[in-house]
């Protein structure tokens, strides 16, 4: 498997990633997210409540974004690697009641209980309001078996 190919498969199963983006103040900000990777579109997605709209503003102000996938634990495939991916951020805004839909299904293949709460989107109206985040991968660095101390493989576009 080439990087980008592992780096998919680490992007597809891990459970939660850091996506750290910079604020107009130029201070790092970080944020545990869960990523959804479409293969189909080579992208990476998150999805967040307009509750939470701050990292929106930045990414508009400023779209370059970093997103770690790290800790054994978090990352359910056969093997196991550290990526961080830097890229190109956008945020989709237009329609929050339903525009996020359609990553439903790869939200299910990580939280199979969220058809239980979408089913109570009546009870916390503004957590389903979403704004979709799309990042295209610039670069990625992959470090086998998370091994930091040594250098890592790179992939750029």
């Amino acid at each position: 498997m080439d990087v980008f190919e592992k780096a998919e498969t680490i992007m597809e199963n891990a459970l939660v990633s850091a996506l750290s983006l910079v604020s107009p103040s130029g201070q790092v900000s970080t944020h545990p997210m869960l990523p959804l990777y479409s293969r189909e579109r080579r992208k990476l997605y998150f999805t967040s409540s307009i509750l939470f709209s701050k990292k929106a503003e930045y990414i508009k102000k400023n779209p370059k974004v970093g997103v770690l996938f790290s800790g054994r634990q978090f990352i359910k495939t056969p093997f196991y690697a550290a990526v961080h991916l830097k890229g190109d951020a956008r945020v989709y805004e237009e329609n929050l009641h339903d525009g996020w839909m359609w990553l439903l299904d790869l939200w299910r293949k990580k939280e199979p209980y969220i058809e239980a709460y979408i089913k109570q989107r009546v009870a916390l109206p503004l957590f389903w309001e979403r704004i979709v985040i799309e990042v295209e991968p610039r670069e990625i660095l992959l470090w086998e078996e998370g091994d930091v101390s040594k250098e890592p493989r790179r992939w750029t576009r």
